[in-house]
């Protein structure tokens, strides 16, 4: 049997204590060992966000969740409690996007998520801007913030994202590999789904300006997009749209990144310089370029080029400079290789070439985490 704990009104300061009874610490624990950004820090801001996200009945459950996906009864029986309670309360949670779900083998299962990629994304993933979805941006805002604060910038020692090339701008020349073409993954999957680029509608929930830029751009495949699609109000597209999409993205200046791996992902985002998580975390680094690439360096033709400098303002880690030449200069700590000076570019004097002693990417998550421990030595 849950036991829930005793309601309390979300907004009494006379009821504070009460938020952080076991079951919220229990989930702090938790939280931090699934891992990924902002796993959880022991701060009263993580405390207002996650009381609001879950009931303490809610809480309870997401503390008995694995990372492996499981059925109703597996979890029942590993956690003692009964399958025909648990279940309504898995759907809502599922349904809520405090847990994935998805069915496999004619089987349903559920397994835990982490805040990110995960549980902060899938809040957004609808585009809705109720005044609960607005009171849970600022919650996660300023849980950020403090957590931040608290942790300083963190060094990146490995890369656990990377970003994939316009591969339409890559010089004919070079030899494209299979995982720096985004056609290469639309095509792999059956199930694709689209929704909501949850940075941008989070700061435009805050009342941020958000420049106009594209918002349905987020891309998830397989098992991750039939979950969005079913529970979050994302959206199942074919893989026609889904090129199309990506086109709108680089018209927009947008980067196109995903796990730093080359098997399997589960998403795409196309991200900007001023609201992307990732984007504006690698830029607090030293040397962003070396530890978020797609392993490409901006190529400039002298004869095509006529110094417009467009491709100087598009370029999302201010890489590029003009050259005593007139003609741009790429810093090579900073570069992406992401392509947006080339898709910006009028004159189409811009490709990409390989960057020379650049490795290649892990192949699967067993190989990226292993690179993300050794690293850590």
């Amino acid at each position: 049997m849950i036991k829930p704990l005793a309601r309390f009104d979300h907004k009494s300061t006379q009821e504070r204590p009460l938020m952080n009874s076991a079951v919220y610490k229990e989930l702090l624990a938790v939280m931090q060992k699934r891992r990924g950004p902002y796993a959880g820090l022991d701060i009263p801001e993580f405390f207002d966000l996650v009381e609001e996200l879950f009931t303490p009945e809610e809480a309870a459950v997401n503390n008995a969740l694995s990372r492996r996906p499981e059925t109703v009864e597996e979890i029942a029986k590993r956690s003692n409690r009964e399958p025909g309670e648990l279940r309504p309360i898995l759907e809502a949670m599922a349904s809520k996007g405090l847990c994935a779900t998805f069915v496999a083998g004619g089987v349903r299962r559920y397994q835990g998520a982490p805040f990110m990629p995960g549980i902060f994304e899938y809040q957004f993933m609808a585009g809705r801007e109720t005044p609960r979805d607005r009171k849970l941006a600022n919650l996660i805002h300023a849980y950020k913030k403090a957590y931040d604060a608290a942790k300083g910038i963190e060094k990146i020692r490995f890369p656990v994202t990377r970003v994939i090339p316009v591969d339409k701008k890559i010089d004919a020349g070079n030899q494209i590999h299979t995982y720096d073409q985004v056609a290469t993954y639309i095509e792999k999957y059956d199930s694709i789904g689209v929704g909501t680029c949850y940075c941008r509608h989070a700061a435009k929930l805050r009342g941020e300006d958000i420049h106009d830029m594209p918002m349905e751009v987020c891309l998830w495949f397989g098992r991750a997009a039939d979950y969005m699609v079913e529970r979050l109000g994302g959206r199942k597209v074919g893989k026609s749209e889904a090129l199309a999409l990506l086109d709108r993205s680089e018209e927009a200046g947008l980067i196109h990144m995903s796990r730093n791996t080359t098997e399997e992902i589960e998403f795409l985002c196309n991200c900007d310089r001023w609201h992307c998580e990732v984007v504006t975390k690698v830029l607090e680094q030293p040397k962003p370029g070396r530890i978020f690439n797609s392993g490409y360096q901006p190529l400039f033709d002298p004869d095509r080029c006529v110094s417009c400098g467009i491709c100087i303002d598009r370029c999302p880690p201010g890489a590029l400079a003009m050259g005593e030449d007139e003609l741009p200069v790429a810093d090579p700590d900073r570069c992406f290789g992401c392509g947006v000076c080339a898709t910006g570019c009028p004159e189409e004097a811009v490709l990409l070439k390989p960057k020379p002693g650049f490795p290649p990417p892990p192949r699967n998550i067993k190989e990226l985490v292993a690179g993300l421990k050794a690293s850590s030595r």
